[in-house]
């Protein structure tokens, strides 16, 4: 096929032979299948800003650490010099946490490099060697979704240990290869420490991939797992084992009646008695 222009610098420069095809076309992105001397691999070169259809990128932004104070400080401004750290920003994020969460044992796909908005990575098969297909295309057993499920639960926990939430989680950014799910799309992904949206990302990430398996599995339709994990989270007691139930009780709060009565008495006290020093300041 005819090589893209983002690509053809890479192949110029002798890191990618031949582009085999398209195996997408996303909201940030597009992906080809590449051969890279014997190998194949994934070329996923990111979309400029004004053709990207990600909605509320400011949001997925928020708590990023630019190293460089005067890159941070044209980001902020705007000007075109931000413009472009800011796009930079954003592809080598999802590079970082390829790299963070391979480390931390989530199921990923490896990432190689990334240079001018081209990110090779590791091209995930099925047990054929075919490209793995995505959750949203495949139907499972009630036995395989409730054991994928609790795989993805595991790997969105090692995520959150890791300081990281997906934010954009759901059947159509997961891969499923011989051995399970595997989590892509990373480039919105969010600190959860500095993220004032983490845990309302977090929850819709685990809703998302409950109500996916629980077309499987109905019983999973009760789980309340992001309630429950997040908690944990604040709590400083989740680790990549920590036993979970899927279950959250919301906190109970027992009205002590008598003492909010007495502060309606005396908030009561109070107004009548500036009533009536007010009154006597006007007769004087």
């Amino acid at each position: 096929m005819k090589i893209p222009n983002r690509i053809q610098p890479l192949v110029d420069d002798g890191l990618i032979d031949t582009v085999l095809q398209r195996l997408k076309s996303g909201k940030e992105a597009d992906v080809y299948t590449v051969l890279c001397g014997d190998k194949i691999q994934c070329a996923k070169v990111y979309k400029e800003a004004s053709q990207r259809s990600f909605k509320q990128a400011v949001q997925y932004q928020e708590g990023r650490k630019v190293r460089n104070s005067r890159h941070n400080r044209a980001m902020q401004k705007g000007s075109k010099f931000g413009r472009k750290q800011q796009e930079e920003s954003w592809h080598t994020a999802e590079v970082d946490a390829l790299f963070r969460l391979a480390g931390a044992g989530v199921r990923v796909p490896q990432p190689y490099l990334c240079i001018d908005g081209v990110l090779l990575m590791e091209l995930v098969t099925d047990a054929d060697g075919a490209v793995a297909p995505r959750l949203s295309d495949v139907t499972l057993s009630e036995e395989n979704a409730l054991a994928d499920f609790e795989t993805m639960i595991r790997n969105i926990v090692r995520m959150l240990c890791a300081g990281i939430v997906h934010g954009d989680l759901s059947e159509f950014n997961v891969l499923l290869d011989a051995q399970g799910p595997v989590i892509i799309d990373l480039p919105q992904a969010v600190d959860a420490a500095a993220n004032n949206h983490a845990e309302a990302m977090f929850e819709r990430d685990v809703n998302n991939i409950t109500a996916y398996y629980g077309q499987f599995a109905p019983q999973l339709l009760q789980t309340r797992y992001a309630k429950e994990i997040w908690l944990l989270y604040e709590e400083g007691k989740l680790t990549p084992e920590t036993p979970l139930t899927g279950k959250y009780v919301e906190a109970a709060h027992n009205v002590d009646m008598d003492s909010l009565m007495d502060e309606i008495i005396t908030a009561e006290d109070e107004y009548y008695e500036r009533l009536r020093a007010a009154r006597e300041r006007n007769e004087q």
